[in-house]
């Protein structure tokens, strides 16, 4: 009952806030969410990529603006998204791990030999809070999803939760069958063999674009790619491959991290081929806005979900120079491609290096399409209107809390970012690390010892906020056996590195096939 009363009340309140005003729906920005999934900071061209080519994502960058310091939510997939579609931090939501993670002594269960237990996490989006596409269809948008989801079904699938279409969003978050049709997608069927899952979504997302030219809109295309597994066509690996051996292949491409070997090289022949197909289907929908005469009038933003995936998993890419990936604390795991491009008739500026995060697209999107946020609601993100068109911007801290053990090495901790201050509490044994990111922006420098106060002041502050959301907190281990990990690491170094640095080689090897099909891109016909 609390949902629908609450729902009630934000309808009341934007229905109070049009009294007396007649909005033109023809006026109001249309609104185009690019989502991708495991997309590293360095991952495009315009990012400082000499290896991905990304010409149509970088055109977005070059036609917005360009947030240098932009971070996703979390370092995994579920907790980013619920904190975009709520305007939250993870640790006010309480979905702090991808969904499906095992948690508390199931943990045991993957044999990691990790000091921790993780705690339990929220498994679904709460059923009290608004969404941002809740709120967009209240105050008169057409709302549209097409990809991954990855928060949960029925009740928290995206038909419940604020969208009118839904193409392919379901509770699984990796392509299941892989990126050619056939896929095992029950919501998303398959039409044409050999068809590619990127371009299929990007094809659902522009004909839904085709249909609402006199009705403003939210399309979210969010796309399963860069998720493993990687795969990509025999041209695309081979335009890679060769591309590769032009730059030079080094003999070795990794190195041990703390927990996991750790990809330097960004060499990947099929993982840049899966890029080059996500840059591809962005191209069809950005020309069926142009096409529809929508182009001038819809905000388009770019992002990911958590960084490049440079260990475990695929060990895909590489995130240098910034330090980890996917699942890690530091930059390299929850630095991103943030990029909002406005229509013609704003004066956006070229870039900003303020640290923004993905909790602030619902009041940015809620603020450009002039309808009140919910004041029952607690929002932490805020409205980079402001910055987008040069005013002022009051500094504020960013919270991040995943008390999980990454699938790629990362640990369990909480973060705090202040001003050019970031500080790291990891909760195996209550240490923290402060880094000065405008200085060390590769996390090389633990200022902790040496800027004690600084360092107490930031941890306070850090505490005082998961106090305030109760978030909770990993628990000791008490099977912990030191013997057993230490023999898990030793296998990590000298079996797993070795091996990936042989699979890599053979990947760009001339004769490399993957199997007889190319993972389905090639389909033979009577």
């Amino acid at each position: 009952m609390f949902r629908p009363l609450l729902f009630w009340i934000f309808l009341l309140g934007f229905s109070n806030f049009l009294e007396g005003q007649t909005p033109d729906s023809s006026s109001r920005p249309n609104i185009l969410f690019i989502l991708a999934d495991d997309l590293g900071y360095h991952d495009l061209s315009i990012t400082g990529s000499r290896y991905y080519e990304t010409p149509n994502i970088d055109r977005i960058a070059n036609e917005g603006t360009v947030f240098t310091q932009g971070y996703a939510a979390s370092r995994v997939c579920s907790p980013s998204r619920a904190s975009i579609m709520l305007g939250q931090f993870t640790a006010r939501h309480g979905i702090t791990d991808w969904i499906g993670a095992p948690e508390g002594e199931a943990w045991r269960d993957l044999n990691r030999y990790d000091k921790t237990l993780p705690p339990t996490y929220r498994h679904q989006l709460p059923q009290q809070a608004i969404t941002l596409p809740e709120a967009l269809k209240a105050g008169g948008y057409a709302t549209f999803f097409a990809g991954k989801w990855h928060l949960g079904d029925g009740d928290s699938s995206p038909e419940t939760n604020g969208y009118d279409i839904n193409q392919g969003g379901w509770e699984v978050g990796s392509p299941k069958g892989g990126y050619f049709s056939p896929w095992d997608n029950p919501k998303l069927p398959n039409t044409e063999p050999g068809e590619n899952l990127s371009l299929r979504l990007a094809k659902e997302t522009s004909q839904f674009i085709a249909g609402h030219t006199d009705t403003p809109f939210f399309a979210m295309l969010s796309f399963y790619a860069v998720h493993g597994p990687i795969q990509t066509t025999e041209q695309k690996w081979a335009k890679y491959r060769n591309k590769a051996d032009s730059l030079g292949i080094s003999q070795s491409a990794f190195v041990m991290e703390q927990m996991l070997p750790i990809r330097t090289e960004q060499d990947n022949p099929v993982y840049a081929g899966l890029v080059e197909q996500m840059d591809d289907a962005v191209c069809l929908v950005i020309e069926q806005l142009k096409q529809s005469g929508l182009y001038e009038n819809t905000i388009i933003i770019f992002t990911s979900d958590n960084g490049g995936v440079a260990s475990g998993d695929a060990f895909s890419t590489s995130n240098l120079p910034l330090r980890g990936g996917k699942g890690y604390q530091w930059e390299g795991g929850i630095r991103e491609p943030f990029f909002i491009k406005l229509p013609r008739n704003y004066n956006a500026v070229k870039s900003s290096d303020v640290p923004v995060t993905g909790t602030d697209f619902y009041p940015t999107l809620l603020d450009y399409a002039g309808i009140p946020q919910i004041p029952q609601q607690a929002v932490d993100g805020k409205s980079l209107r402001p910055l987008i068109e040069g005013e002022n911007f009051e500094e504020r801290a960013l919270f991040w809390h995943y008390p999980h053990y990454g699938n790629q090495g990362g640990l369990p901790s909480s973060i705090i970012r202040r001003g050019a201050y970031k500080l790291i509490h990891y909760w195996e044994d209550d240490h923290d690390e402060l880094y000065n990111l405008e200085d060390d922006s590769r996390e090389q420098r633990d200022l902790s010892a040496v800027e004690p106060e600084r360092t107490r002041e930031l941890k306070e502050e850090l505490m005082a906020f998961l106090e305030e959301t109760n978030a909770l907190r990993p628990q000791k281990d008490p099977q912990f056996d030191q013997h057993k990990r230490n023999e898990l690491d030793r296998e990590r170094l000298e079996v797993l590195l070795p091996k990936l640095e042989e699979q890599r080689l053979q990947m760009l090897s001339k004769t490399y096939t993957p199997n007889p099909t190319w993972w389905g891109s090639k389909i033979t016909r009577d």
